[in-house]
């Protein structure tokens, strides 16, 4: 930037705009890391945040942690614990301070264990143990379900309770063993292998409760997984809580949240099953009702169209007195028809009747060889002739003949 005289102008920065650039530098800077310290001045918000420092012997930074992610802890710290804390570096610009965002911490030391848990991961991963394709698949009505854990864990308990509510008619064998403390991985590991030379349940389900990183280390070992991967028994891993996640539960055919929820897998639910089965029994009834219904209008359809022989021979019977009627009809027709046409000749007839003619007091004359005189010219005088009244006749002599 210049002025007149091409003297250079100074860049005057706000406050804001100071720990603005301050804050991107930081946060360019400094990616996801982890760092270790001791816990001081602790406080839970109201708002559900965490705001602490951590500190070593010659220095000290100001933390915070949000509610959204502190929730998955599964510890509350203390002032003075020794924690590993992953975050981020940032500065919070209305009062320049510099701290960190803590997105996740455990207790000093775990980090050892979080390495040892990636390489086994990635190893068995490599290897094919949590391939989706070798899972075998959890019956869905066990006579027998085996569960591996410690008789005196509180898992059992909720296990048990969750299996007679389901269904208390499957049967519960359990393969005690211990789930923590130096040798138990080798115990874990054992009891999975007698369950399946025993061959005497359905499913094997693998549990114990909630706890920390170290608390669950052994269902993190080599020799559990091997053992759960070698098992012909379907096995169901309950291990912890929600959030927890060990080896087994990658090695599992199947991994439930917590104990009660691998119980919940491993049978269904009784009262499901009866609910299940009435509703498919009102099904089938109305099919069936449906079906005899539409067979019985088919009936009677074909009934109607169906005529029985003697049905049959009154019907042609009936056919042929209908026939019969209808030719009586034709023939009074006819009869009445001819009757008419001959009642009509005779009336014709009768009226060209000679003696009808004669009747009305005309009369013929004949020769005295029986020919008929019908004309003047015919006659002759002296001749003897025979009149026909239409009631009689008369001999005559023709006297005189006259013409018109």
């Amino acid at each position: 930037m210049t002025a007149q005289n091409n003297m250079p102008v100074k860049q005057i920065l706000t406050v804001t705009e100071l720990n603005r650039l301050a804050r991107n530098v930081l946060e360019q800077s400094f990616p996801l890391f982890w760092v270790s310290g001791e816990i001081s001045n602790f406080t839970r918000a109201a708002s559900g945040h965490w705001y602490f420092s951590l500190k070593d012997q010659a220095a000290q930074v100001k933390c915070v942690m949000f509610k959204g992610r502190n929730s998955y802890v599964d510890f509350m710290p203390r002032e003075g614990d020794n924690i590993e804390a992953r975050c981020t570096v940032t500065l919070y610009e209305a009062r320049g301070d510099f701290q960190l965002t803590v997105e996740f911490v455990q207790k000093a030391g775990l980090g050892a264990l979080f390495e040892a848990f990636e390489q086994l991961k990635i190893k068995l991963e490599h290897e094919g143990l949590f391939d989706s394709a070798f899972k075998k698949a959890i019956p869905k009505h066990p006579n027998n379900i085996g569960i591996v854990t410690s008789p005196d864990a509180a898992a059992l308990r909720d296990v048990l309770t969750t299996l007679n509510r389901r269904n208390s008619n499957i049967g519960v064998i359990i393969y005690p063993t211990p789930v923590q403390g130096k040798g138990a991985a080798a115990l874990i590991a054992k009891a999975i292998r007698t369950a399946n030379e025993r061959a005497e349940v359905d499913t094997l389900i693998v549990c114990r409760g909630g706890g920390s990183m170290e608390d669950l280390w052994q269902f993190n070992e080599e020799v559990v997984a091997r053992a759960m991967d070698d098992s012909a028994i379907p096995i169901i891993s309950g291990v912890g809580h929600e959030t927890d996640f060990t080896i087994c539960d990658f090695v599992a055919d199947v991994r439930a949240a917590t104990p009660t929820a691998a119980a919940e897998l491993a049978c269904a639910d009784m009262q499901t099953l009866i609910d299940q089965l009435h509703h498919l029994w009102r099904r089938l009834e109305r099919r069936v009702d449906t079906g005899l219904q539409t067979r019985a209008q088919k009936l009677d359809y074909l009934a109607r169209r169906l005529i029985s022989p003697a049905q049959q021979i009154e019907n042609k019977f009936n056919q042929t007195r209908q026939l019969k009627h209808r030719m009586d009809i034709a023939f009074q027709g006819i009869l009445k028809t001819q009757q008419q046409h001959v009642l009509q000749l005779q009336n014709s007839l009768a009226q060209l009747n000679p003696k009808n003619v004669l009747a009305r007091g005309y009369a013929m004359v004949q020769d005295d060889t029986g020919n008929m005189i019908k004309s003047s010219l015919q006659a002759k005088v002296g001749e003897a002739v025979s009149i026909i009244f239409h009631d009689g006749s008369a001999d005559a002599t023709v006297n005189r003949i006259k013409s018109n």
